[in-house]
């Protein structure tokens, strides 16, 4: 009896062309899942903040969450692209208080706080946004091109900027800001905190930024292997004095808000916001160890973490134990990645 012929090549189901959809649809749903983790949470934290007391949800109650969390926001978003790309930077809370800082030395009347008028109220933007500038580029020349610890240079960063800052104030605290400082922490858009509509912009903006663009995906490359990264062709020098320089520039800006809000910069202004900081990152699902991570995880962070510190406030609870629950949220948070992560940290 003659035997069957073989099935034509052509007609066999090939099995890698197969098991490469049903291994990637799942690694997708769950890296969407994932951003989407902390909205149970707030949603909840919604409904006991309204249990414990019935202003919070109210709008006035939800706008001055929005705008108190406008600033540290973009100290968020900043230090959120230096950690995907694998760095870190913990200057950013003193840039977030000497580059306002600087621009109301300049600027502030004589008498004002140790103001020196010397420039005109226009330059108090320009100024501060040039500070952070220079200060993200004098960070990234140590970090990038001389390969110093970017841990021990931004430390060490952090201690000299704020002794400028103590040191050009004398101590104390600058005010009668000129109206170019106060305007976009004051102002109003369509009924709205115009610092509202900034850092919602600006997260937008950063959404777009490491998700969809190949500057994004170069942080993400760089920040899961950067030698792997260079072999690819990747320019990780450039896109590391970029992403540095830039998370300066959202803090200096970060600090404007404040300063505007507040209309006035004090001398310590920003000590203490880089633990807020990383709470917001780590519980937002942003890796300390760079690669990993969102903009909108860590907006949800951010978000959540201000909820909590308003609860807190309604129902009485003193200002330092929020502090450490700020704590207690990252130990909290790094459990649940590395278990989630199904890796054990050696």
């Amino acid at each position: 009896m003659p035997s069957m012929p073989p099935m034509p090549e052509k007609t066999r189901p090939p099995a890698t062309e197969g098991a490469a959809p049903r291994q990637e649809r799942p690694r997708v749903r769950l890296a969407r899942l994932r951003d989407l983790a902390l909205i149970p949470a707030i949603i909840v934290i919604a409904v006991v903040g309204q249990i414990v007391h019935p202003i919070f949800l109210q709008p006035d109650n939800l706008i001055n969450i929005l705008q108190t969390m406008s600033e540290m926001s973009l100290l968020v978003m900043a230090q959120t692209i230096v950690l995907v790309a694998g760095k870190m930077d913990l200057s950013l809370e003193s840039t977030f208080g000497l580059a306002p800082g600087v621009a109301a030395w300049l600027t502030v009347a004589v008498g004002s706080g140790a103001g020196l008028g010397v420039l005109p109220g226009a330059w108090a933007i320009p100024v501060t946004l040039a500070v952070g500038v220079l200060i993200g580029a004098v960070n990234a020349l140590l970090i990038v091109r001389f390969g110093l610890n970017g841990f021990i240079v931004t430390l060490g960063m952090l201690i000299v900027l704020r002794g400028l800052l103590t040191g050009i104030s004398g101590g104390q605290t600058f005010f009668n800001l000129p109206p170019s400082m106060l305007y976009l922490g004051s102002a109003l858009w369509f009924g709205v905190p115009a610092s509202i509509w900034l850092c919602l912009l600006l997260f937008a903006a950063g959404i777009v930024l490491l998700g969809f663009t190949r500057y994004g995906r170069a942080l993400y490359a760089i920040g899961g292997n950067v030698d792997a990264a260079k072999a690819a062709g990747i320019r990780t020098g450039r896109v590391l004095w970029t992403a540095l320089v830039g998370a300066s520039l959202l803090a200096a800006l970060g600090g404007l808000l404040l300063s505007g809000r507040l209309a006035s910069v004090a001398a310590a202004q920003g000590d203490g916001a880089i633990f807020t900081v990383f709470a917001a990152a780590v519980i937002g699902g942003v890796s300390l160890n760079g690669g990993k991570g969102t903009m909108f995880g860590a907006f949800t962070g951010i978000l959540l973490l201000y909820m909590i510190q308003n609860v807190l406030t309604l129902a009485g609870v003193p200002a330092q134990w929020i502090q450490a629950l700020n704590g207690a949220i990252i130990l909290i948070a790094l459990i649940l990645s590395r278990l989630t992560g199904g890796k054990v940290q050696e």
